[in-house]
Protein backbone atom coordinates (compact mmCIF):
# COMPACT_ATOMS: atom_id res chain seq x y z
CA UNK A 1 0.00 0.00 0.00
CA UNK A 2 2.80 2.58 0.51
CA UNK A 3 4.33 1.78 -2.84
CA UNK A 4 1.04 2.77 -4.35
CA UNK A 5 0.99 5.34 -2.36
CA UNK A 6 4.07 6.74 -3.19
CA UNK A 7 4.03 5.86 -6.87
CA UNK A 8 0.21 7.95 -6.55
CA UNK A 9 2.40 10.46 -5.16
CA UNK A 10 5.00 10.94 -8.22
CA UNK A 11 2.42 10.40 -10.76
CA UNK A 12 0.63 13.59 -9.29
CA UNK A 13 1.71 16.69 -10.96
CA UNK A 14 -0.25 19.09 -8.93
CA UNK A 15 0.87 17.22 -6.02
CA UNK A 16 4.19 17.76 -7.22
CA UNK A 17 4.29 21.51 -7.74
CA UNK A 18 1.60 22.17 -4.92
CA UNK A 19 4.31 20.96 -2.60
CA UNK A 20 7.20 22.50 -4.79
CA UNK A 21 5.95 26.27 -4.63
CA UNK A 22 4.28 25.58 -0.62
CA UNK A 23 7.70 24.19 0.55
CA UNK A 24 9.34 27.21 -1.40
CA UNK A 25 7.10 29.54 0.80
CA UNK A 26 7.57 27.74 4.29
CA UNK A 27 10.96 27.88 3.33
CA UNK A 28 11.44 31.18 2.51
CA UNK A 29 9.12 32.18 6.19
CA UNK A 30 12.04 30.26 8.17
CA UNK A 31 14.78 31.55 6.77
CA UNK A 32 13.91 34.70 7.76
CA UNK A 33 14.39 34.17 10.99
CA UNK A 34 17.35 33.73 10.87
CA UNK A 35 18.92 35.94 7.63
CA UNK A 36 17.19 38.26 5.42
CA UNK A 37 19.72 40.66 2.69
CA UNK A 38 18.48 44.22 4.66
CA UNK A 39 16.59 44.52 7.42
CA UNK A 40 13.05 44.73 6.54
CA UNK A 41 12.18 47.23 9.36
CA UNK A 42 14.99 49.60 8.69
CA UNK A 43 14.50 52.62 7.08
CA UNK A 44 17.42 54.40 4.72
CA UNK A 45 15.56 57.47 3.09
CA UNK A 46 19.02 57.47 0.76
CA UNK A 47 18.28 54.16 -0.47
CA UNK A 48 14.64 55.00 -0.95
CA UNK A 49 12.36 54.44 -4.24
CA UNK A 50 15.31 51.91 -5.90
CA UNK A 51 14.42 49.86 -8.73
CA UNK A 52 15.46 45.96 -8.36
CA UNK A 53 19.06 46.13 -8.91
CA UNK A 54 22.00 42.99 -7.81
CA UNK A 55 22.07 45.15 -4.59
CA UNK A 56 18.23 45.14 -3.77
CA UNK A 57 16.65 42.31 -5.87
CA UNK A 58 13.11 43.64 -5.60
CA UNK A 59 13.80 47.07 -5.77
CA UNK A 60 13.62 49.39 -2.26
CA UNK A 61 10.17 50.97 -0.81
CA UNK A 62 9.24 54.71 -0.08
CA UNK A 63 11.18 54.29 3.16
CA UNK A 64 14.69 52.85 1.51
CA UNK A 65 13.17 49.39 2.92
CA UNK A 66 14.32 46.39 0.89
CA UNK A 67 10.97 44.59 -0.59
CA UNK A 68 12.75 41.38 -0.63
CA UNK A 69 13.55 41.44 3.37
CA UNK A 70 10.06 42.55 3.35
CA UNK A 71 8.45 39.95 1.48
CA UNK A 72 10.27 36.69 3.14
CA UNK A 73 9.34 38.32 6.60
CA UNK A 74 5.53 38.61 5.46
CA UNK A 75 5.60 35.11 4.49
CA UNK A 76 6.20 34.56 7.83
CA UNK A 77 3.28 36.84 9.19
CA UNK A 78 0.82 35.16 6.30
CA UNK A 79 2.03 31.30 7.46
CA UNK A 80 1.92 32.09 11.21
CA UNK A 81 -1.76 33.78 10.85
CA UNK A 82 -3.25 30.98 8.60
CA UNK A 83 -1.47 28.34 10.27
CA UNK A 84 -3.45 29.50 13.86
CA UNK A 85 -6.70 30.10 11.99
CA UNK A 86 -6.76 27.14 10.52
CA UNK A 87 -5.95 25.27 13.36
CA UNK A 88 -9.09 27.17 15.35
CA UNK A 89 -11.39 26.48 12.84
CA UNK A 90 -10.66 22.66 12.53
CA UNK A 91 -10.00 22.31 16.30
CA UNK A 92 -13.63 23.82 17.08
CA UNK A 93 -15.23 22.61 13.78
CA UNK A 94 -14.30 19.13 13.48
CA UNK A 95 -15.65 18.03 16.83
CA UNK A 96 -18.63 20.22 16.23
CA UNK A 97 -19.62 18.66 12.84
CA UNK A 98 -18.78 15.22 14.28
CA UNK A 99 -21.10 15.50 17.06
CA UNK A 100 -23.65 16.90 14.71
CA UNK A 101 -23.75 13.44 12.59
CA UNK A 102 -23.06 11.40 15.52
CA UNK A 103 -26.23 12.99 17.33
CA UNK A 104 -28.62 14.11 14.71
CA UNK A 105 -32.00 15.67 15.40
CA UNK A 106 -32.23 18.72 18.19
CA UNK A 107 -28.53 18.93 18.25
CA UNK A 108 -27.72 18.73 14.41
CA UNK A 109 -30.41 20.96 13.60
CA UNK A 110 -28.82 23.46 16.89
CA UNK A 111 -25.43 23.14 15.22
CA UNK A 112 -26.13 23.47 11.68
CA UNK A 113 -28.49 27.17 12.39
CA UNK A 114 -25.45 28.65 14.94
CA UNK A 115 -23.26 27.80 11.80
CA UNK A 116 -25.52 29.37 9.04
CA UNK A 117 -25.67 32.29 12.18
CA UNK A 118 -21.64 32.29 11.35
CA UNK A 119 -21.84 32.47 7.89
CA UNK A 120 -23.62 35.28 7.88
CA UNK A 121 -20.88 37.39 9.15
CA UNK A 122 -17.42 37.42 7.17
CA UNK A 123 -14.38 37.32 8.31
CA UNK A 124 -13.83 40.81 7.12
CA UNK A 125 -16.68 42.01 9.16
CA UNK A 126 -15.87 39.91 12.19
CA UNK A 127 -12.05 41.49 12.01
CA UNK A 128 -13.75 44.93 12.27
CA UNK A 129 -16.41 43.49 15.07
CA UNK A 130 -13.24 42.64 17.09
CA UNK A 131 -11.01 45.27 15.85
CA UNK A 132 -13.81 47.67 17.66
CA UNK A 133 -13.45 46.11 21.01
CA UNK A 134 -9.77 45.00 21.08
CA UNK A 135 -7.73 47.47 18.64
CA UNK A 136 -6.59 46.10 15.47
CA UNK A 137 -3.48 43.44 15.10
CA UNK A 138 -2.46 39.88 14.18
CA UNK A 139 -4.02 37.87 16.82
CA UNK A 140 -6.99 39.27 16.20
CA UNK A 141 -6.63 38.89 12.31
CA UNK A 142 -6.33 35.01 13.66
CA UNK A 143 -9.51 34.99 15.71
CA UNK A 144 -11.60 36.44 13.34
CA UNK A 145 -10.41 34.11 10.56
CA UNK A 146 -10.19 31.11 12.69
CA UNK A 147 -13.77 31.55 13.66
CA UNK A 148 -15.00 31.98 9.58
CA UNK A 149 -13.56 28.39 9.06
CA UNK A 150 -15.44 26.76 11.83
CA UNK A 151 -18.48 26.55 10.39
CA UNK A 152 -17.08 25.47 7.53
CA UNK A 153 -15.19 22.49 8.80
CA UNK A 154 -18.50 21.96 10.74
CA UNK A 155 -20.49 21.36 7.57
CA UNK A 156 -17.26 19.48 5.87
CA UNK A 157 -17.03 17.20 8.82
CA UNK A 158 -20.55 16.35 8.94
CA UNK A 159 -21.61 15.53 5.42
CA UNK A 160 -18.74 13.73 5.14
CA UNK A 161 -19.78 11.85 8.30
CA UNK A 162 -23.18 11.13 8.17
CA UNK A 163 -23.26 8.23 5.51
CA UNK A 164 -20.48 6.71 7.52
CA UNK A 165 -23.04 6.47 10.68
CA UNK A 166 -25.23 3.91 8.31
CA UNK A 167 -22.49 1.50 7.64
CA UNK A 168 -22.40 -2.10 8.60
CA UNK A 169 -18.75 -1.94 10.32
CA UNK A 170 -20.42 1.67 12.35
CA UNK A 171 -23.51 -0.80 13.16
CA UNK A 172 -21.16 -3.35 14.77
CA UNK A 173 -18.91 -1.47 16.79
CA UNK A 174 -22.65 -0.08 18.68
CA UNK A 175 -23.47 -3.63 18.77
CA UNK A 176 -20.38 -3.97 20.57
CA UNK A 177 -21.37 -1.58 22.99
CA UNK A 178 -19.10 1.06 21.62
CA UNK A 179 -19.81 4.84 22.83
CA UNK A 180 -20.29 7.57 19.91
CA UNK A 181 -17.09 9.12 21.01
CA UNK A 182 -14.98 6.11 20.63
CA UNK A 183 -16.88 5.09 17.11
CA UNK A 184 -15.90 8.87 16.07
CA UNK A 185 -12.28 8.81 17.14
CA UNK A 186 -11.89 5.06 15.91
CA UNK A 187 -13.92 4.71 12.82
CA UNK A 188 -15.37 7.57 11.54
CA UNK A 189 -12.63 10.34 11.76
CA UNK A 190 -10.25 7.86 10.42
CA UNK A 191 -12.34 7.40 7.31
CA UNK A 192 -12.89 10.99 6.51
CA UNK A 193 -9.00 12.28 7.16
CA UNK A 194 -8.66 12.88 3.45
CA UNK A 195 -11.69 15.20 3.36
CA UNK A 196 -10.24 17.50 5.88
CA UNK A 197 -6.80 17.35 5.00
CA UNK A 198 -7.81 18.56 1.55
CA UNK A 199 -10.30 21.23 3.21
CA UNK A 200 -7.49 22.70 5.16
CA UNK A 201 -5.16 22.92 2.41
CA UNK A 202 -8.32 25.19 0.89
CA UNK A 203 -9.22 27.14 4.05
CA UNK A 204 -4.95 27.90 4.53
CA UNK A 205 -5.12 29.60 1.02
CA UNK A 206 -8.08 31.20 1.94
CA UNK A 207 -6.41 32.62 5.29
CA UNK A 208 -3.90 33.56 3.56
CA UNK A 209 -5.66 35.99 1.12
CA UNK A 210 -8.14 36.75 4.14
CA UNK A 211 -4.92 38.23 6.12
CA UNK A 212 -3.87 39.97 3.14
CA UNK A 213 -7.42 41.60 2.83
CA UNK A 214 -7.27 42.45 6.29
CA UNK A 215 -3.78 43.97 6.24
CA UNK A 216 -4.22 45.85 3.28
CA UNK A 217 -7.66 47.65 5.25
CA UNK A 218 -5.22 48.21 8.64
CA UNK A 219 -6.73 45.23 10.53
CA UNK A 220 -4.04 42.83 10.42
CA UNK A 221 -0.45 42.96 11.03
CA UNK A 222 0.66 46.04 12.25
CA UNK A 223 3.66 47.94 11.34
CA UNK A 224 6.29 48.07 11.79
CA UNK A 225 6.08 44.15 10.96
CA UNK A 226 5.94 43.91 6.97
CA UNK A 227 2.58 41.89 5.48
CA UNK A 228 1.94 41.49 1.59
CA UNK A 229 -1.13 43.14 2.24
CA UNK A 230 0.21 46.54 4.08
CA UNK A 231 2.59 46.42 1.58
CA UNK A 232 -0.07 46.37 -1.44
CA UNK A 233 -1.67 49.23 -0.08
CA UNK A 234 1.39 50.94 0.79
CA UNK A 235 2.10 50.49 -3.01
CA UNK A 236 -0.88 51.39 -4.54
CA UNK A 237 -0.04 55.51 -4.11
CA UNK A 238 3.43 54.84 -6.29
CA UNK A 239 1.77 52.19 -8.79
CA UNK A 240 3.12 54.04 -11.49
CA UNK A 241 6.05 55.30 -10.14
CA UNK A 242 7.39 52.63 -8.64
CA UNK A 243 5.61 48.80 -10.27
CA UNK A 244 7.81 46.87 -8.66
CA UNK A 245 6.09 48.08 -4.83
CA UNK A 246 2.69 46.35 -6.13
CA UNK A 247 4.20 43.49 -8.13
CA UNK A 248 6.54 41.05 -5.63
CA UNK A 249 4.04 41.07 -2.83
CA UNK A 250 1.26 40.58 -5.34
CA UNK A 251 3.21 37.60 -6.75
CA UNK A 252 4.02 36.48 -3.39
CA UNK A 253 0.05 36.22 -2.80
CA UNK A 254 -0.70 34.56 -5.91
CA UNK A 255 2.15 31.69 -6.02
CA UNK A 256 1.18 30.81 -1.75
CA UNK A 257 -2.52 30.80 -3.02
CA UNK A 258 -2.08 28.86 -6.82
CA UNK A 259 0.99 25.99 -4.42
CA UNK A 260 -1.58 25.80 -1.55
CA UNK A 261 -5.06 25.16 -4.60
CA UNK A 262 -2.63 22.37 -6.55
CA UNK A 263 -1.24 20.57 -3.17
CA UNK A 264 -4.68 20.57 -2.25
CA UNK A 265 -5.70 19.11 -5.31
CA UNK A 266 -2.73 16.91 -5.26
CA UNK A 267 -4.04 15.40 -2.19
CA UNK A 268 -7.51 14.75 -3.26
CA UNK A 269 -5.85 12.40 -6.12
CA UNK A 270 -3.41 10.67 -3.74
CA UNK A 271 -6.03 10.57 -0.44
CA UNK A 272 -9.51 9.77 -1.63
CA UNK A 273 -10.05 5.83 -2.42
CA UNK A 274 -12.81 6.58 -5.10
CA UNK A 275 -10.06 9.06 -6.98
CA UNK A 276 -7.56 6.18 -6.46
CA UNK A 277 -9.63 3.36 -7.81
CA UNK A 278 -10.52 5.99 -10.60
CA UNK A 279 -7.50 6.14 -11.79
Amino acid sequence: MIAATFRSVRSSRNLMIGLAITGLMVAMALVSFVWTPHSPTGLNILSKMQAPSARHLFGTDAFGRDVFSMVMTGAWNSLSVSIVAVAVGMGAGVPLGALAAARGGVIDGLIMRMNDLAFAFPALLTAVIITAIFGPGAINAMIAIGIFNVPVFARITRGASLGLWSRDFVRAARCAGRSDVAITLSHILPNINHVLVVQATIQFALAIVAEAGLSYVGLGTQPPQPSWGKMLNDAQTYIYDAPWLAIFPGLAITLAVLGLNLLGDGLRDVLDPRVRRQR
